[in-house]
């Protein structure tokens, strides 16, 4: 899967406009969380290729741009070329569209703009959504339309199914997931094209955030259960609905019109746990037999499987972190409590995160410096945080107007050592910006006035008398300062283009 995929590059923020537009910064964030690096063949040469592709936009059309700033496909199409995979010369181009009647055609481009897998009606990324609905793409497979059904391939063009379902869709924020609908009957393969759960069931989804944490079917009465990844039946279709919420072997229900907790028993049959004593169910405690979290007269609180409370209906917002630990929320604040109601860190902050792989939180104040907790809610760095990245194992804050990184033990490093492969790093002297190289030596002058750091292709957008433009990684100019991108979140440079002011349609162009 590609999540995020879109964003295949590290565009740097831009301060001015991240302080002014508040909602943007948690998009940022995450469009900084998911990026990866990857080398993959060339499917037409056999090469191995570093390059990236990304959709350009010029003179009201779109073609492609490679990560060098060459130009692949020129700007000639009205809609939006779709990238699945950005290190994959795949490019879908959709034309003759009637936007009467949603008709439209497509076709697939290579790198030397020659069309291929041309012998089925219409060839489609498969889009999906992650829960901040955030767009991404299924990389390595497309979906392809014959004679009314459909079929997915790979990269290569091998047919990875039989072209037999009505319907293919990505599961909601799913890797490696795809419904399937045959027959009016839904099922679930995975990307290899291997059935998971036979076309069986008048509706099927996950129940958890992968493919192997089971799922919620619907029958042909309109009742719902819960089968596990071998299509096993864990609950039998016997309810009227069932909630994402669930933890070893409780889950959440309605029955007729009582929510309830029930544990799962012998041949898909369930005993009532919790049926009383609250208006809502919002979650189970991860620790075996804890509790749920409740809500009752719009306020949350804790009781235990046998209807006590432990904490009272107070607080406007109550999620658990990790075992005994929970974010609260009091008014428009939040904190941090324990199971005991103690306050682990007080009620400042206007939001906090957990972040489970790192084990760490993160809360964020009204003007969004952000606090870094360790897991004892201990507070290690204070600033604004720019990036996250659990999957290189660093952290990235501005503090005291400087870039400062970070490893997950929160020990200052240097950007060369987080990026070894950079050419150029990014330095201030009375009040300009420059660049040098690893051992110091100036590489490009203290002329500008502002400047950010090089990004995976080399490139560094550079910042003078309020207009932007581009230096190479050997320090050549490449586009002189020319664009005003006041209005803009994210300043980005691949050649002379610079990235969309629509952060969400991950496009570079010229204006």
């Amino acid at each position: 899967m590609s999540r995020g995929k879109r964003y295949d590059t590290e565009p740097k923020l831009n301060m001015k406009k991240v302080f002014a537009v508040i909602i943007a910064i948690a998009v940022i964030i995450m469009f900084i969380f998911i990026i990866k690096k990857l080398l993959v063949k060339d499917k037409d040469t056999g090469t191995i290729s570093s390059s990236s592709y990304f959709a350009l936009y010029k003179d009201n059309k779109w073609g492609v741009i490679k990560s060098n700033g060459d130009i692949v496909i020129d700007p000639a199409y009205q809609e939006m070329i779709v990238i699945p995979n950005s290190k994959n010369a795949i490019f879908i181009c959709t034309y003759d569209i009637d936007y009467e009647t949603g008709e439209y055609k497509t076709k697939v481009l290579n790198e030397k703009n020659q069309e291929i897998f041309t012998n089925y009606d219409k060839v489609e990324a498969i889009a999906n959504k992650d829960e901040n609905n955030n767009l991404w793409y299924e990389e390595n497979i497309l979906k392809v339309e014959k004679n009314g059904k459909y079929g997915i391939i790979n990269s290569t063009g091998k047919e990875l199914t039989s072209i037999e379902y009505d319907e293919i869709t990505a599961s909601a924020g799913i890797k490696n997931s795809l419904k399937v609908k045959k027959d009016n009957k839904y099922g679930i393969i995975n990307e290899d094209g291997k059935v998971v759960i036979p076309t069986s069931y008048a509706d099927i989804e996950e129940i958890g955030k992968d493919n192997k944490s089971g799922f919620i079917v619907k029958n042909e009465n309109n009742k719902y259960g819960v089968i596990d990844y071998s299509n096993n039946v864990i609950l039998n279709c016997d309810y009227n609905k069932i909630y994402k919420i669930h933890s070893n072997d409780l889950y959440v229900v309605t029955e007729n019109t009582l929510q309830k907790v029930v544990r799962t028993a012998e041949n898909g049959t369930s005993t009532d746990v919790l049926v009383k004593g609250y208006d809502e169910i919002t979650g189970i405690l991860a620790t075996k037999d804890s509790g749920v979290i409740f809500k009752k007269a719009n306020k949350y609180g804790i009781m235990d499987l046998s209807g006590n409370v432990i904490l009272d209906a107070q607080y406007d917002y109550l999620k658990e972190a990790k075992t005994g630990i929970f974010i609260a929320k009091k008014g428009d604040k939040y904190g941090i409590i324990n199971s005991s109601n103690e306050e682990k860190l007080a009620f400042n902050y206007t939001s906090i995160s957990y972040n489970e792989k790192a084990d760490i939180y993160v809360a964020e104040d009204s003007e969004l410096n952000s606090s870094i907790l360790n897991n004892n809610l201990e507070t290690k760095l204070t600033g604004f945080l720019l990036e996250l990245n659990t999957d290189k194992g660093y952290i990235k804050m501005r503090i005291d107007g400087q870039y400062k990184y970070y490893n997950l033990k929160f020990e200052e490093k240097q950007e060369s050592d987080i990026f070894p492969n950079r050419t150029l790093f990014l330095s201030k002297k009375d009040g300009k910006y420059g660049f040098v190289d690893k051992t110091g030596k100036v590489i490009v002058d203290y002329v500008y006035d502002d400047a950010m750091e090089q990004n995976d292709y080399g490139f560094v957008a550079v910042k003078k008398d309020n207009k932007w433009g581009s230096i190479n990684s050997k320090g050549t100019v490449v586009q002189e300062p020319t664009y005003n991108l006041d209005d803009y979140l994210l300043i980005n440079f691949i050649g002379r283009w610079h990235f969309g002011l629509d952060i969400n349609m991950n496009y570079y162009n010229q204006e």
